[in-house]
This record gives C-alpha cells, structure tokens and sequence, in this order.
C-alpha cells in the first residue's frame, strides 16, 4: 500500500445473519507511514432496510484474516491450526502467534502439577510479527526490535514474590516479559519514570551502579500498583536478551528448539551459556523436532 493510497474493500461476515443481505465496507490508511501505523475503519452496506448490528476489530480480522502460522512453516494455515496452534490456557485475544513452549501444557499436564504442588500462573505478552525477524547484522545490538505489549496482574506478582527462587517460565515470550518486569521495578526504585511503562531493547541496567534483587524490585511495582489502584499492569517491552545478559527472576526455561540466526537463539545461549551447543548437538543427534510445532526442552544455567 503506497504512502497516499487508501485501501478499501466489501465484505462479509459469516456468522452474521440478518433479515437483508449485510456487507461492511472496510477502510484502510495511512497514520504514520514511517511507523507503520495504518487506521481501520468500517461501515455497514446495506441492500434492504435491517437493525444495524455491531462489529469489533476483532470479527473484521477474522472475516479477512488467515491465522499467521511462522513463516517458516511454509505452508497455508488449515483449519485445524485453529486449535492446535494454540495453548489450552489462552483467552486473551491480541497476539500475532502463539506463545508455543506452551503448546506442551494440557489439562492432563496442570492436573499432574497440581498433584505434585506444583504452582503455575499467567503472564500476558501479546506478540508481534517482529517476532519471526531473523538476525541479519553482526552485531546483536544493532538488530531492530519491536515493542510488544506486556500485562501483569498483582495477584502474579506477589506469586513471584513468594516464589523469588523458584520460577521455571514456559516460553521466550514469558522469560522476556517477566525480565521486563524486574526492570520496571529498577526504574522505579531509582525515579526514572516516564509517563507509561516502557522498557528499552537493551534494557536500562547499562544507567545504574547498583542493581536491587528481585524481590526488592517486584515489592516496588507493588507499591506502585497500590500507590495507584491498580490490579494490572498494563506496558511496553522490546527488550533484546543475548550473551553477557545477567537474568534476574527467570531460574529456568521450558521452550522449544529455534531457529538459527534468531533472537530466541540469543536468549537462550545467554540463559545456558556456551551449553547451548551441546544442547543442540543432542537434539540434532536424536532428530529432535524443532520449532513452533516441536520438541520440548527443560533448560537450567
């Protein structure tokens, strides 16, 4: 879609059934071209006189859409991706993909946890496209990340609390979102505010001479939360984690095998170190599945 260019086009949706034949009109245009930014807008087109029904942005993606599979399973998405690629836990609509470590957990698998008191909870990071970008610079730093949005409940961080020494997260997403969360709580013990919680691609550890623990920095969100009536926490992350990174509140990680030349590669040589090469020599050795669709791995430093 060209700078001044406006997209428009008809539709309908299936699951909408009124007395007269029903179509939207959708529009598309341009905010901020260098940002990427485009506006959506719709409007009924009506061939006979009906009550006009509501439609969210939701319905309209998913009368147009396809479900964005990764790239690099270079196929169409079918029906049964539907359910399969995604986790039996999900009820928050928003995120590109799914975070797929999770893939794993069934209810047979939380049931078997819960059996053993073996705690769990929810973080929400709602993914996007840039996740799928491969590293194509030499230096790490220089790679583009794109911010993503994270929400956090304060029930789930006074878990955190309790449990400070004992958090295994399932996903490169959770690892990235609970990382930010501790360095929002920098910010705050050291005054560096802005006006929405936002945490920079290389986080901003590189600003400050001493670093609280864990503990004190998710006890400072608290205080925040509550200084604010807040239940959730709702912000912004592009957080880039590769080697030298020092991980704050992660203790392990369950995920998948990834790609080469990929941030999630990064993250974990930075979580096991030069390990990682072991790692996948074995997974390579057994003809290990990798990727959205495959094995699962249990990773400590």
């Amino acid at each position: 879609m060209e700078k001044d260019e406006i997209l428009s086009l008809a539709f309908r949706v299936p699951s909408q059934k009124p007395t007269g034949r029903l179509y939207w009109k959708l529009e598309v245009n341009w905010v901020d071209y260098e940002k990427n930014w485009v506006r959506f807008s719709w409007l009924p087109l009506l061939e006979n006189e009906v009550m006009l029904p509501s439609l969210t942005f939701v319905e309209v993606v998913k009368a147009l859409g396809e479900l964005p599979l990764p790239p690099y399973l270079n196929r169409k998405a079918s029906l049964q991706d539907r359910t399969s690629y995604q986790t039996v836990y999900s009820h928050i609509e928003g995120a590109v993909a799914a975070p797929t470590a999770g893939l794993h957990f069934t209810e047979n698998v939380f049931a078997a946890l819960a059996h053993k008191s073996i705690k769990h909870d929810f973080v929400t990071l709602h993914v996007g496209a840039g996740t799928f970008q491969p590293v194509k610079v030499a230096n790490a730093v220089e790679h583009t990340m794109h911010s993503e949005q994270v929400v956090f409940r304060k029930p789930l961080i006074e878990n955190l609390i309790e449990n400070i020494d004992y958090i295994i997260v399932v996903g490169t997403t959770s690892m990235r979102s609970l990382e930010s969360l501790y360095w929002f709580g920098v910010k705050l013990i050291n005054n560096d505010l802005s006006p929405t919680f936002f945490i920079e691609k290389l986080a901003p550890y590189q600003k400050y001479t001493h670093l609280p623990s864990a503990k004190e920095a998710l006890r400072a969100v608290i205080a925040y939360m509550k200084a604010n009536d807040l239940e959730e926490l709702v912000g912004e992350t592009e957080i880039l984690i590769f080697p030298s990174y020092e991980f704050k509140l992660c203790k392990g990680l369950i995920t998948n095998f990834h790609q080469p030349g990929s941030t999630l590669m990064l993250l974990v040589a930075a979580f096991i170190g030069p390990h990682w090469r072991t790692v996948y020599a074995e997974a390579l050795a057994n003809d290990y599945r990798f990727l959205s669709y495959g094995d699962s791995s249990l990773l400590l430093p």
